[in-house]
């Protein structure tokens, strides 16, 4: 019987000599933020370093990191940071992790080092790289690494192996089984075999797709869909994707040429992102074909294309602001606009709502929910299985992907014969120690979200992202009282200022008598502190706006001594 991990557990205890520790930071239960440390040995190993981008309950926020508190007082044993590929959600928490130690190496595959290093110059950091590729080794004692070519929506992502003298672990990072790729590079399922054979002691498997039966439609499938609309579009075409998706840009770029159009990119990670994949091989741009936006200005509708951010509906990404009407770019009547990406779940809202806002513009909204336009870069059940059946792990751990996708990877990982006490489906924080063979859950470390708000990191609360959700939603009622210290009294009548709040000329009238009874209630002691008159007060009203009217703004109190 398969259960999930419960996070009533206390600290770990030290790690047993000769075991290997796996501690997960982010990427369980969530889609993105994904990054495990590894300990053997008194040393650390840092799998992924990635961001989750905020939901529409936590305004304010740009990206939400792992939390680093449980190896902050370690990072000197860190012997480096594995990349698997160059998705935000795997590279985006690097420059933060590496102001706290900037000498860490990091490895990656070619394209995976240039994403990153990229990144990392607009923080003011030069990494300490070491390029690997497919089948390549990496010694940083203790752990010896390999590596293996996966397929994926992006160019040269990387599975990678990690042993210890306390077994093998398997890290599939994200993956798919596309047995026609854009690029022609396939998943090695001879080496997953390979070190199947060999014995591999824990599996840790992408998750994402793992309720979807059978396999992923592979990328070349979608190139008469993407077609179809350059041929058909009336006038421009705007195109949006993720910065990183170089596959994805590749056909669009593809179809451009075909029918004539210009292509320009539009975001400064959209074009940084291509430029670097241009100029490293992974994108082919026929000659002429990219050009300045500002050429496409005196060009016919029906010979231009744009490429821009904004799949998810990203507030300050180009195709938001265009459906604004905030962007430079005038969306308008007989565009044709091209989603050439999933829905990240929890984005669904920002991506309708854009969707609609285009749609008054009178655009054509052209999407998966409508035509063949996008395809999965994750493995679907039926590639789950064949890679269990010919890795035949000891120990399973799903990860990246919400509880229910790693709870039908988990399935699918007992299905094929993995005793179902060997696979765990953890949390984010749950500490697993593999020893003598058997993996087991001993203890959670700290795993909340740190959030990135402006230039600071961690100062936003859950309190603080309460507060804006009541800013916004119920609105703000602030209580000017002017008080005798001396006294603890009123010398007047208060004073309410509201902000999104809907009252009358009456409304707060039965508040007065509430703040004069708790004032009555107060210590003497206390009748000269500001502070907690203040807190007082707003508690008093409060109360009374939700015991009255069944609402909850935020009260806010300012005490003058009269």
């Amino acid at each position: 019987m398969l259960s999930s991990v419960k996070m009533n557990l206390s600290a770990p205890p030290p790690l047993p000599r000769g075991g290997l520790r796996i501690t997960p930071l982010g990427g369980l239960g969530e889609i993105g933020r994904n990054m495990t440390v590894y300990e053997f040995e008194g040393k650390l190993l840092v799998v992924d370093c990635g961001v989750l981008f905020p939901e529409e309950h936590q305004p304010g926020v740009d990206v939400i990191l792992a939390d680093f508190t449980s190896i902050r007082d370690r990072l000197k044993d860190i012997v480096a940071i594995v990349l698997t590929h160059g998705h935000e959600d795997h590279i985006g928490g690097v420059p933060y992790l590496l102001k706290e130690r900037s000498d860490i190496p990091i490895i990656g595959s070619k394209l995976t080092l240039a994403f990153i290093t990229a990144k990392l110059k607009e923080h003011r950091i030069r990494p300490r790289t070491i390029e690997v590729e497919a089948g390549d080794t990496s010694k940083q004692n203790p752990f010896d690494l390999e590596f293996v070519a996966v397929n994926h929506s992006i160019p040269d992502a990387l599975a990678v192996a990690i042993r210890t003298r306390a077994g093998i672990v398997l890290n599939t990072g994200d993956f798919k089984m596309d047995q026609f790729p854009l690029d022609k590079r396939i998943t090695d399922l001879n080496h997953f075999a390979r070190l199947g054979q060999e014995g591999v002691d824990v599996f840790m498997t992408d998750s994402t797709n793992a309720e979807v039966p059978g396999f992923t439609m592979s990328e070349q499938e979608l190139v008469p869909a993407i077609e179809t609309v350059f041929r058909n579009a009336p006038k421009r075409v705007i195109v949006s994707s993720f910065a990183s998706h170089v596959h994805r840009i590749q056909q669009v770029l593809d179809s451009a040429h075909e029918s004539g159009r210009k292509v320009a990119f539009v975001g400064r990670s959209m074009v940084r992102n291509m430029g670097i994949a241009e100029e490293l091989g992974y994108l082919k741009i026929p000659r002429g074909l990219v050009v300045d936006l500002k050429k496409l200005e005196s060009m016919p509708a029906d010979k231009i294309c744009l490429v821009c951010t904004g799949s998810q509906g990203e507030p300050m990404a180009a195709l938001s602001r265009m459906s604004n009407g905030e962007h430079v770019i005038k969306v308008e009547e007989g565009d044709t606009v091209l989603l050439a990406s999933s829905l990240i779940p929890g984005n669904e809202n920002a991506i309708y709502r854009v969707i609609n806002s285009l749609t008054d513009l009178g655009a054509t909204i052209v999407h998966k929910g409508n035509a063949k336009v996008h395809v999965s870069g994750h493995a679907s059940a039926g590639e789950l299985v064949y890679c269990y059946n010919i890795v035949k792990p000891k120990n399973v751990i799903p990860i990246h992907g919400e509880a229910r996708h790693m709870r039908a990877n988990a399935a699918l990982a007992v299905k094929t014969g993995v005793p179902a006490n060997n696979v765990i489906i953890a949390q984010d924080g749950t500490v697993m120690d593999l020893v003598r063979g058997k993996l087991s859950v001993v203890g959670k470390v700290p795993a909340g979200y740190v959030y990135v708000d402006g230039q600071t990191v961690g100062a936003a609360t859950e309190d603080t992202l309460a507060e804006r959700r009541a800013l916004g939603s119920k609105g703000i009622v602030t209580v000017l009282a002017l008080v005798d210290l001396d006294l603890g009294v009123m010398a007047e009548k208060p004073e309410f200022i509201t902000r999104g709040f809907v009252h009358d000329g009456h409304t707060f009238d039965a508040a007065v008598v509430e703040i004069e009874k708790a004032l009555a209630q107060l210590p003497k002691r206390d009748a000269g502190d500001i502070d907690k008159i203040e807190g007082v007060i707003a508690k008093s009203v409060a109360r009374w706006l939700q015991r009255t009217y069944r609402r909850e703004p935020l009260v806010n109190a300012i005490v003058v001594d009269a």
